[in-house]
C-alpha cells in the first residue's frame, strides 16, 4: 500500500511545497517528502489510518511549516507563518485543483529546454513521478551514479538559469509539449514493457502516465490534439495489460493472447480521445501509433486482423518520423500478409544496433522470416543471437520455447 501511495502521492507533495518555497529549496523539498513516508512506513505498520490520503496530506502540510523553519534558521530570511491569511493560502494550496496546477507547473519545469533531454527524462521521472535513482536507472538502461549526476546538473540548472515555476504560454508551448509529452510515454512504456530482468508489466508505471496525461488534458492550454493522441495510445495498450502474461507468468504473444481479457472500457475511453484527437487535420506520430493499436483491438480475432490497414498506418508513420523500429513494425507486418520478399528487404535494411535495448527483437522476428521461408537452421541461429541479447527472463523464456518448437 504504501509503494502505492508514494508512487502516486510524491509528485503531487513535491510540486505544492514547490509552488510555496521555490525551486531552490528543491533539494530540501524532496528530503521532507522522503522523510514523510518514512514516517508512514514505521507508524502504519501497527496503526494504519483509516484515510491515509487524508494522513500524507496532513503530514506534508505539517512539513511546509517544518520546512519553514528549517530555511528560516538557516538562512534569517524567509518569513515565518502564522495562523490567519499565510496559513489559509497554504490550506488552499492543497484543493485538488491547486494540486493539478502545481504539478503541470512542475511538469514544464522538469521539461525545460535548457535541461539537455536526458536531464529532463530523469528529472521528470524523480519529481513528478517519484521514482528513485535506481529505478530511473532501469528505465533508462544507464548506470544509477549517472543518474544522481543528472539529478545534481538539472537542479543546478535550474538554479542558475533561474528557470521560473510555471506553465511556458505562446510559442514557447508547442516545444515544451513534445518533450512533457516523451517523458510521459517513456514512463508508460517502461510500465508495458519494462526494461528490467525480473519483471516485465509494470501496471503502476502504466497508471501514473495514464494520470499525467489526463491532467494535460484537464487544463485548457495544454490539451492538445497529441495529447489526446497519446491518452488514446495508452488506453489501447493497457486494455491488453491482463493478457500479456498468463497465470504461470509466461509471455503471451498478441496471436495468442484471450481476447476476452481485453478491457474494452478503456479501448472506448480511448476511442473518446481518439475523436478529439483527429478534429484538428495535424497529426503526430502518436495519432498512427494509436491508429496501429486500435486496428489490433478492432479485430475479434488474430486472423481477421487487418494487416493492410496497420501496414498503411506504419507508412503514415514512417514519414513523419522514421525510425528503425517501424521498419520492424512494418517487417513484421509484411510477414503477417505472406510478403516474404518486402519482409526480407525491410528486415535487411535495419542496423539492428539502431534498436538498442530492443536489439533482441529484431534477431527474433528474423528468426520467423527464416522460418517462414523454410530456413529452419538460419531461424534458430537468429534466436540463438535473440535469446543472448534479451535481458527480460519472461521474454527470455519465450524464445527457448520458440526455438524448441523449431527443432
Amino acid at each position: 500500500m504504501i509503494d502505492h501511495l508514494f508512487r502516486h502521492h510524491y509528485g503531487k507533495m513535491v510540486s505544492v511545497l514547490t509552488r510555496i518555497f521555490g525551486l531552490a529549496h528543491l533539494e530540501t523539498i524532496q528530503d521532507a517528502v522522503q522523510d514523510t513516508f518514512l514516517k508512514a512506513t514505521l507508524s502504519w505498520k501497527n496503526n494504519p489510518p483509516e484515510n491515509p490520503e487524508a494522513w500524507l496530506t496532513k503530514a506534508a502540510k505539517n512539513r511546509v511549516l517544518d520546512i519553514f523553519r528549517k530555511l528560516n534558521a538557516e538562512r534569517k530570511r524567509v518569513p515565518e507563518i502564522v495562523n490567519g491569511m499565510d496559513a489559509m493560502a497554504i490550506n488552499e494550496l492543497f484543493l485538488d485543483t491547486e494540486i493539478q496546477d502545481s504539478q503541470l507547473r512542475m511538469i514544464f519545469t522538469a521539461c525545460h529546454p535548457y535541461l539537455s533531454p536526458t536531464e529532463r527524462i530523469a528529472f521528470s521521472l524523480k519529481t513528478i513521478s517519484g521514482f528513485s535513482s535506481k529505478e530511473i536507472a532501469s528505465a533508462v538502461l544507464t548506470k544509477e551514479d549517472t543518474i544522481r549526476k543528472r539529478l545534481t546538473r538539472a537542479r543546478k540548472t535550474i538554479q542558475t538559469k533561474d528557470i521560473s515555476f510555471k506553465i511556458p504560454h505562446g510559442n514557447e508551448l508547442p516545444k515544451r509539449m513534445d518533450s512533457v509529452l516523451e517523458v510521459l510515454y517513456l514512463i508508460f512504456n517502461e510500465g508495458f514493457h519494462s526494461n528490467k530482468s525480473e519483471i516485465l508489466i509494470r501496471k503502476e508505471l502504466c497508471g501514473e502516465a495514464m494520470r499525467l496525461c489526463q491532467m494535460l488534458l484537464m487544463n485548457k492550454i495544454t490539451r492538445t490534439s497529441q495529447a489526446y493522441a497519446l491518452f488514446a495510445l495508452m488506453c489501447f495498450h493497457a486494455a491488453r495489460l491482463d493478457s500479456k502474461m498468463d497465470e504461470n507468468g509466461a509471455v503471451v504473444d498478441l496471436k495468442h493472447q484471450n481476447r476476452s481479457l481485453w478491457h474494452f472500457p478503456l479501448v472506448r475511453m480511448g476511442n473518446d480521445a481518439m475523436l478529439k484527437a483527429v478534429e484538428e487535420d495535424q497529426y503526430s506520430p502518436y495519432h498512427f501509433e494509436a491508429a496501429i493499436a486500435a486496428e489490433h483491438l478492432k479485430a475479434r480475432s488474430f486472423e481477421a486482423t487487418d494487416w493492410d490497414k496497420i501496414l498503411l498506418w506504419c507508412e503514415r508513420l514512417y514519414e513523419i518520423q522514421p525510425s528503425a523500429i517501424t521498419s520492424l513494425q512494418m517487417a513484421v507486418v509484411q510477414l503477417q500478409r505472406d510478403q516474404l520478399g518486402e519482409a526480407k528487404d525491410l528486415l535487411m535494411s535495419i542496423q539492428p544496433n539502431d534498436l538498442e535495448q530492443r536489439t533482441y527483437l529484431y534477431y527474433g522476428f528474423l528468426a520467423e522470416y527464416y522460418r517462414k521461408n523454410g530456413e529452419k537452421g538460419k531461424a534458430i541461429e537468429s534466436l540463438d543471437v535473440a535469446i543472448s541479447k534479451v535481458g527480460n527472463q519472461a521474454e527470455k523464456k519465450y524464445l527457448e520455447k520458440k526455438k524448441a518448437s523449431i527443432q
